[in-house]
């Protein structure tokens, strides 16, 4: 359980931590790279509220809760990476 929170905690925090880096780049595209990492990490975190509820650490209700809370995050995040991408120049 220690191991699983741990993980849990740093997914969370590498989220905010991504988009806050990107906002910091010279350049849209490294702004985008940035958040297709915070991306994958909000799916991270997506997968081990699911799985610590499986293992029984999460009762149903906090479950719920937090994996809507992970998913909205996770959806904002895609529509933001797709708007940036479609008014992009091409490369």
């Amino acid at each position: 359980m220690f191991g699983l929170t741990s993980q849990l905690r740093r997914a969370a925090v590498s989220i905010s931590s991504n988009i806050v880096e990107g906002c910091s780049r010279s350049s849209e595209a490294e702004y985008l790279r940035f958040l297709e990492i915070a991306y994958g990490s909000a799916k991270e975190v997506e997968y081990q509220i699911g799985l610590s509820y499986r293992l029984g650490f999460l009762g149903s209700p906090a479950h719920n809760d937090l994996a809507s809370r992970a998913s909205e995050t996770a959806k904002v995040l895609n529509g933001l990476i797709k708007a940036l991408r479609r008014q992009a120049p091409p490369a």
